[in-house]
């Protein structure tokens, strides 16, 4: 798919659902949905390409930084952090969210917890996490690798693949399959709509699914490319 089409479609596809996305991931036989990992502030809506960060504990000979990487985040991005589901200590708060809010950065997901909830409320910076917790992660871990794959759970992330999240939680869907999910997406939610029409118009809800095929939405069709991939 060519980079101007791709950009339109996924303008279109921003009125997508993390449950859209990923009953569209199913179609395709893809994982995508990230267990556990839900808003804890600011809007519940992401949309957009992540950019990875993943962590480690704190290497004593030659100490890195939880932070600095902030400065190399495009916009419209979204902050990917893979803390391997720490509960006891922090990589994001207040200052970062309101840098990433003024510099026009999509929101941060982390695997692990989140501090400063109030400061990203006040900056209107969506924030998903595993939770929130006052530990900071100075001195306890720094940032390990940047732009290579991580994982928010079972869920591998590489850098460039789609992130939308809701107040349903959070679904990836990898660089190289985002034209095919996306258009799936698309295609499913209007006939769930014409569902949702007709049984507003009075049609016996069994008849409406029946008719516009609901049960065979997620379904791949035998021999077809999703289930070849």
């Amino acid at each position: 798919m060519q980079a101007t089409t791709l950009e339109n479609l996924l303008r279109s596809a921003e009125i997508l659902t993390s449950a859209e996305i990923s009953d569209a991931l199913d179609y395709f036989r893809l994982p995508g949905g990230a267990v556990g990992i839900a808003p804890v502030a600011g809007p519940q809506r992401l949309f957009g390409r992540a950019f990875t960060v993943r962590f480690a504990p704190l290497d004593i000979s030659r100490p890195g930084t939880v932070g600095d990487y902030l400065d190399d985040i495009p916009a419209g991005a979204v902050v990917v952090l893979d803390n391997g589901g720490r509960l006891d200590c922090t990589v994001w708060g207040g200052i970062m969210s309101q840098l990433a809010a003024q510099r026009g950065i999509s929101g941060t997901v982390v695997h692990g917890v989140c501090r400063d909830t109030v400061e990203a409320e006040q900056a209107g910076y969506p924030l998903f996490a595993r939770g929130c917790f006052m530990r900071t992660g100075k001195d306890r871990v720094q940032a390990d690798t940047v732009g290579e794959p991580v994982s928010l759970g079972d869920v591998r992330v590489c850098a460039g693949d789609l992130v939308v999240g809701d107040r349903d939680g959070v679904v990836i869907v990898p660089s190289a399959r985002i034209g095919d999910v996306l258009l799936r997406a698309l295609e499913m939610r209007e006939v769930e709509e014409r569902i949702l029409r007709a049984a507003l118009d009075g049609m016996p809800l069994a008849q409406a699914r029946q008719e516009f095929g609901y049960h065979s939405l997620q379904r791949t069709p035998a021999g077809s490319f999703a289930e070849a991939r």
